[in-house]
C-alpha cells in the first residue's frame, strides 16, 4: 500500500566511504557540491562531538507519529543513518533516549529526525549521534502511515535510501552513492588547501592579495 509500507533496501554507499568522510568536515564536502546540497539549519547536532557518516536507511512519516521509525531502527544494519522526514513539525517528539539506547545497541551509526526530540539533556550528553529540528516533551503517536526506504527530501536535500549521510557541528548533507567517489576526491583536496591555508596564517605568510585582485576586476572604486 502505497504511504504505509516497509520496502528492501536494494544497495548501499560502501562501508569504507562512511569511513573516508569522517575524516573531512561537512563544510569541505558542501563546498565541492556546488554549495546547493544541504538539510537546512534548522536541523542540529543534539551529541557530544565527532562527525556522522553512514548510509541511510530512510523514513517519511506523518508529523507526530514515529511507528515507522522503530520499525527503521529495528532493521537498520550496523553502522547506518536513519534519516527520518516528519515533515519539520515541531508538535509531537519521534524520539527519546530509550530509542537512542536503542540505536546504539543495535551499533547504528546515528538518527536524523526532520523534526522533535524529547530526553534532550540526556541525548546531549551523549556521543550517540543524534539530529533533529527541536525539541518538546510531548511524546508521538504510533498508528501510522508510514513508509522506509523510499525517497525523502529534507528541506530539498534529496536522499535515497543507502545514500551517504554526512552530519557535523555545522549541520547535515547527503551524497549520493554513485558520487561519493568523486565528491571525496575533491573534498579531500580541499581540505587540504584549507590546511595550508591555516599553516599559513599561523605562520604569517597567509597572501591577502586577492582580495584587492577581485575588487578591481569587479570594477569597485577604493578610496585612496
Amino acid at each position: 500500500m502505497v504511504g504505509f509500507r516497509v520496502l528492501k533496501r536494494e544497495r548501499k554507499v560502501e562501508d569504507r566511504w562512511a569511513e573516508a568522510f569522517r575524516k573531512l568536515p561537512v563544510a569541505n564536502v558542501s563546498d565541492v557540491m556546488a554549495r546547493t546540497v544541504a538539510g537546512g539549519t534548522a536541523l542540529r547536532p543534539y551529541y557530544t562531538g565527532g562527525t556522522m557518516t553512514g548510509a541511510a536507511i530512510t523514513v517519511k512519516t506523518r508529523p507526530g507519529d514515529n511507528l515507522m521509525v522503530h520499525k527503521a531502527l529495528d532493521i537498520a544494519e550496523p553502522g547506518d543513518i536513519v534519516v527520518v522526514d516528519a515533515g519539520g513539525d515541531l508538535t509531537n517528539s519521534l524520539i527519546g533516549e530509550l530509542m537512542v539506547a536503542h540505536a546504539k545497541q543495535r551499533g547504528l551509526g546515528g538518527i536524523v529526525i526532520y523534526g522533535a526530540i524529547r530526553d534532550s539533556a540526556e541525548i546531549n550528553a551523549g556521543s550517540f549521534p543524534v539530529f533533529a529540528c527541536g525539541v518538546t516533551h510531548r511524546g508521538p503517536y504510533k498508528d501510522g502511515p508510514g513508509e522506509v526506504n523510499v525517497p525523502i527530501a529534507i528541506n530539498g536535500m534529496v536522499i535515497n535510501p543507502g545514500d551517504l549521510i554526512c552530519g557535523d557541528a555545522d549541520g547535515l548533507v547527503s551524497v549520493a552513492i554513485g558520487d561519493a567517489e568523486s565528491v571525496f576526491a575533491a573534498a579531500s583536496k580541499k581540505h587540504q588547501s584549507e590546511t595550508k591555508q591555516m599553516e599559513d596564517i599561523h605562520a604569517g605568510k597567509n597572501d591577502r592579495g586577492w582580495v584587492d585582485a577581485t575588487l578591481a576586476k569587479l570594477g569597485c572604486e577604493i578610496a585612496d
